[in-house]
């Protein structure tokens, strides 16, 4: 079941109503539809986002490459961006033409299911726009999507991740490409609940390849190696189909991510004092 949000833009400073939202645009015969694979929205979800522009016949040719950025806001708080550069780029769009780009997201775990006010779902502000990322001229962002998005919690049976050992605090840094982190040590170990049928197994993260060379990583269920490979960029997000057969037969099953070598950044960085033993760089792990 797909949700859907559909924002055209006929002309000059048009006014628009979305969802009580009114919004003024300076794009001219632009449309753009939102589809997300999954409803309702969950948080702690991975799932696909299709972002489809269309160009009418009165569409005037842009002059530079934009880039579209995708923003998702609790309160004030930026939980997810999924900003990305368009393929073809803006400067070779045509007028009466479809461009269209399937993503995936992580939307990560933010609802407080304890907390007194909670009500039952939670509001994100949902905003879609295009930005020359390399202008200096002070020219805005061009905002051209607003939506308020209803996220509910995963539903039950969803199963349950508690980082047991061999993990840092979790690091966040908005300016880095993960922007949020935990380092593992050379082993680290999660205990998952069992759902008892296939899964879906996804983690995300990052390898230090520029001090580490040639470091292995090693994922295992319980006893069973599920993947072990070495990265050959920094970044990596792998995706795993799991049989029900490998968790086992117990309530409970152990995820183990293993960095071998591991490293300590005050042996390798002379102006470090982190003395602690590092792995990689773990943003998320889902299961579900």
């Amino acid at each position: 079941m797909k949700r859907r949000f559909n924002f055209w833009i006929f002309a000059l400073a048009a006014v628009l109503v979305l969802t009580g939202c009114q919004k003024k645009t300076s794009i001219k015969g632009v449309s753009l539809d939102v589809v997300f694979a999954e409803s309702p929205l969950t948080d702690n979800l991975i799932t696909e986002v299709t972002y489809t522009w269309k160009t009418g016949k009165d569409f005037e040719k842009f002059s530079r490459d934009y880039h579209v950025f995708v923003h998702f806001w609790h309160n004030d708080n930026l939980i997810l961006q999924d900003d990305h550069a368009p393929a073809p780029p803006t400067s070779s769009w045509e007028p009466d033409k479809t461009y269209t780009i399937t993503r995936r997201i992580f939307i990560p775990k933010f609802i407080d299911e304890f907390n007194p006010q909670f009500k039952g779902e939670e509001t994100l502000r949902f905003s879609v726009g295009l930005v020359n990322p390399f202008d200096r001229s002070g020219d805005p962002p061009r905002e051209v999507l607003i939506q308020k998005l209803k996220v509910v919690p995963p539903p039950i049976g969803t199963p349950e991740i508690i980082y047991e050992s061999g993990w840092y605090d979790l690091e966040i840094d908005q300016n880095a490409p993960l922007k949020q982190w935990r380092w593992t040590a050379k082993e680290a170990k999660c205990i998952i609940d069992n759902p008892r049928r296939d899964a879906v197994l996804v983690i995300k993260g990052a390898a230090n390849i520029a001090d580490v060379k040639d470091q292995k990583i090693i994922f295992k269920i319980n006893d069973l190696t599920v993947d072990e490979f070495i990265p050959g960029e920094s970044l990596f997000e792998k995706t795993y189909r799991i049989q029900k057969e490998m968790l086992g037969d117990k309530d409970e099953f152990i995820l183990s991510i293993g960095a071998n070598p591991s490293f300590i950044p005050a042996d390798i960085r002379p102006a470090s004092k982190d003395a602690r033993e590092l792995g990689l760089q773990v943003s998320f792990i889902y299961f579900r």
